[in-house]
Protein backbone atom coordinates (compact mmCIF):
# COMPACT_ATOMS: atom_id res chain seq x y z
CA UNK A 1 0.00 0.00 0.00
CA UNK A 2 1.67 3.14 -0.89
CA UNK A 3 2.21 5.89 2.03
CA UNK A 4 0.08 9.10 1.68
CA UNK A 5 3.65 11.74 1.93
CA UNK A 6 1.03 14.27 2.93
CA UNK A 7 -0.28 12.53 6.04
CA UNK A 8 3.04 11.61 7.22
CA UNK A 9 4.55 14.91 6.55
CA UNK A 10 1.94 16.32 9.30
CA UNK A 11 2.31 16.93 12.85
CA UNK A 12 1.18 15.29 15.99
CA UNK A 13 -1.25 18.28 16.77
CA UNK A 14 -2.36 18.41 13.15
CA UNK A 15 -2.97 14.48 12.59
CA UNK A 16 -4.85 14.78 16.19
CA UNK A 17 -6.86 17.96 14.75
CA UNK A 18 -7.56 15.32 11.51
CA UNK A 19 -8.86 12.61 13.47
CA UNK A 20 -11.27 15.15 15.04
CA UNK A 21 -12.31 16.10 11.71
CA UNK A 22 -12.69 12.47 10.73
CA UNK A 23 -14.53 11.57 13.32
CA UNK A 24 -16.93 14.73 13.08
CA UNK A 25 -17.15 13.29 9.36
CA UNK A 26 -18.00 10.14 10.78
CA UNK A 27 -20.56 11.21 12.71
CA UNK A 28 -22.29 13.18 10.13
CA UNK A 29 -22.26 10.41 8.19
CA UNK A 30 -24.13 8.35 10.68
CA UNK A 31 -26.66 10.97 10.95
CA UNK A 32 -27.26 11.69 7.28
CA UNK A 33 -28.20 8.15 6.55
CA UNK A 34 -30.75 7.73 9.66
CA UNK A 35 -32.05 11.24 8.91
CA UNK A 36 -33.36 10.06 5.57
CA UNK A 37 -34.41 7.05 6.57
CA UNK A 38 -36.23 8.79 9.98
CA UNK A 39 -37.90 11.32 7.07
CA UNK A 40 -38.54 8.93 3.87
CA UNK A 41 -39.89 5.59 6.37
CA UNK A 42 -40.64 6.83 9.71
CA UNK A 43 -38.14 6.72 13.28
CA UNK A 44 -39.22 2.91 13.81
CA UNK A 45 -37.12 1.80 10.40
CA UNK A 46 -34.56 3.94 10.87
CA UNK A 47 -34.31 2.32 14.57
CA UNK A 48 -34.59 -0.50 13.25
CA UNK A 49 -31.78 0.03 10.49
CA UNK A 50 -29.19 1.48 12.82
CA UNK A 51 -29.63 -1.30 15.34
CA UNK A 52 -28.57 -3.54 12.55
CA UNK A 53 -25.79 -1.45 11.57
CA UNK A 54 -24.54 -0.71 15.01
CA UNK A 55 -24.70 -4.77 15.96
CA UNK A 56 -21.91 -5.24 13.03
CA UNK A 57 -19.64 -1.56 13.63
CA UNK A 58 -19.34 -1.70 17.03
CA UNK A 59 -17.57 -5.41 16.71
CA UNK A 60 -15.60 -4.32 13.80
CA UNK A 61 -14.35 -1.10 15.97
CA UNK A 62 -13.76 -3.13 18.95
CA UNK A 63 -11.99 -5.46 17.48
CA UNK A 64 -9.72 -2.86 15.61
CA UNK A 65 -9.61 -0.75 18.34
CA UNK A 66 -8.72 -4.03 20.92
CA UNK A 67 -6.00 -4.95 18.34
CA UNK A 68 -4.67 -1.20 18.50
CA UNK A 69 -4.08 -1.25 22.10
CA UNK A 70 -2.31 -4.73 21.97
CA UNK A 71 -4.98 -6.22 24.96
CA UNK A 72 -4.84 -9.67 25.38
CA UNK A 73 -7.83 -11.75 24.87
CA UNK A 74 -9.37 -10.84 28.43
CA UNK A 75 -8.53 -7.33 29.25
CA UNK A 76 -10.94 -7.24 32.29
CA UNK A 77 -12.40 -3.23 32.97
CA UNK A 78 -9.09 -1.69 32.59
CA UNK A 79 -8.88 -2.91 28.79
CA UNK A 80 -12.70 -1.55 28.37
CA UNK A 81 -11.71 1.59 30.10
CA UNK A 82 -8.58 2.40 27.74
CA UNK A 83 -10.70 1.03 24.62
CA UNK A 84 -13.86 3.33 25.19
CA UNK A 85 -11.32 6.07 24.84
CA UNK A 86 -10.06 5.43 21.41
CA UNK A 87 -13.78 5.18 19.88
CA UNK A 88 -14.63 7.30 17.16
CA UNK A 89 -16.63 9.83 19.27
CA UNK A 90 -14.74 9.39 21.90
CA UNK A 91 -13.08 13.27 20.63
CA UNK A 92 -16.62 14.60 20.03
CA UNK A 93 -18.59 13.74 23.52
CA UNK A 94 -17.44 15.10 26.84
CA UNK A 95 -17.43 11.60 28.68
CA UNK A 96 -16.44 10.25 32.18
CA UNK A 97 -15.27 7.11 33.03
CA UNK A 98 -16.13 6.65 36.38
CA UNK A 99 -14.67 3.30 38.80
CA UNK A 100 -16.49 2.20 42.26
CA UNK A 101 -14.60 2.52 45.19
CA UNK A 102 -13.05 -1.50 44.55
CA UNK A 103 -13.00 -1.06 41.07
CA UNK A 104 -14.91 -3.78 40.15
CA UNK A 105 -17.68 -1.93 38.42
CA UNK A 106 -17.06 0.75 35.63
CA UNK A 107 -19.68 3.63 34.47
CA UNK A 108 -19.04 5.23 31.17
CA UNK A 109 -21.05 8.68 31.67
CA UNK A 110 -21.71 10.78 28.28
CA UNK A 111 -22.20 14.25 29.84
CA UNK A 112 -23.04 16.17 26.34
CA UNK A 113 -23.97 14.17 22.96
CA UNK A 114 -23.22 15.76 19.92
CA UNK A 115 -26.02 14.06 18.52
CA UNK A 116 -28.64 14.86 20.62
CA UNK A 117 -27.16 18.53 20.61
CA UNK A 118 -27.52 18.85 16.80
CA UNK A 119 -31.20 17.45 17.07
CA UNK A 120 -32.18 19.78 19.63
CA UNK A 121 -30.37 22.75 17.42
CA UNK A 122 -32.61 21.49 14.22
CA UNK A 123 -36.02 21.69 16.89
CA UNK A 124 -35.83 17.56 16.22
CA UNK A 125 -37.12 15.05 18.96
CA UNK A 126 -34.25 13.85 21.09
CA UNK A 127 -33.02 9.89 19.47
CA UNK A 128 -34.57 7.36 21.26
CA UNK A 129 -30.90 6.08 21.64
CA UNK A 130 -31.34 3.70 24.33
CA UNK A 131 -32.27 0.17 22.42
CA UNK A 132 -29.45 0.74 19.95
CA UNK A 133 -27.29 1.78 22.65
CA UNK A 134 -27.73 -1.51 24.29
CA UNK A 135 -26.55 -3.67 21.67
CA UNK A 136 -23.86 -1.19 21.08
CA UNK A 137 -22.35 -0.83 24.35
CA UNK A 138 -22.99 -4.76 25.37
CA UNK A 139 -21.61 -5.81 21.71
CA UNK A 140 -18.29 -3.43 22.67
CA UNK A 141 -17.91 -4.31 25.90
CA UNK A 142 -18.26 -8.22 24.92
CA UNK A 143 -16.00 -7.91 22.08
CA UNK A 144 -13.23 -6.33 24.27
CA UNK A 145 -13.78 -9.06 26.54
CA UNK A 146 -16.41 -11.66 26.72
CA UNK A 147 -16.75 -11.72 30.31
CA UNK A 148 -18.25 -8.02 30.42
CA UNK A 149 -21.78 -7.43 30.98
CA UNK A 150 -23.26 -3.87 30.31
CA UNK A 151 -26.40 -2.10 31.80
CA UNK A 152 -28.19 0.83 30.98
CA UNK A 153 -27.90 3.40 33.57
CA UNK A 154 -29.40 6.39 31.98
CA UNK A 155 -30.41 7.05 28.48
CA UNK A 156 -33.17 8.35 26.21
CA UNK A 157 -35.85 7.90 26.47
CA UNK A 158 -35.40 6.17 29.98
CA UNK A 159 -33.05 9.49 31.23
CA UNK A 160 -33.10 8.29 34.88
CA UNK A 161 -29.84 10.76 35.42
CA UNK A 162 -30.76 14.34 33.90
CA UNK A 163 -27.13 15.24 34.61
CA UNK A 164 -25.98 13.32 31.59
CA UNK A 165 -26.84 11.99 28.01
CA UNK A 166 -26.61 8.98 28.74
CA UNK A 167 -24.59 6.26 31.24
CA UNK A 168 -23.69 2.29 30.68
CA UNK A 169 -21.94 0.37 33.86
CA UNK A 170 -19.88 -2.65 33.40
CA UNK A 171 -18.79 -5.57 35.17
CA UNK A 172 -17.00 -8.73 34.87
CA UNK A 173 -19.48 -11.49 34.37
CA UNK A 174 -18.84 -15.07 35.46
CA UNK A 175 -19.20 -17.03 32.29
Amino acid sequence: MAKNELLQSLSKERLIELIEDYAKNWLAMDGVWFQSIERTRGMDEAMYHDAEAWRRFTVIEAKRIKAFLGLDEKPGLEGLAAALQLRFYANLNEADLLWNADRTELTYRTRECRVQRARERKGMPFHPCKPVGEIEYAGFARTIDARIATACVSCFPDVTDPTCCCAWRFWLDAL
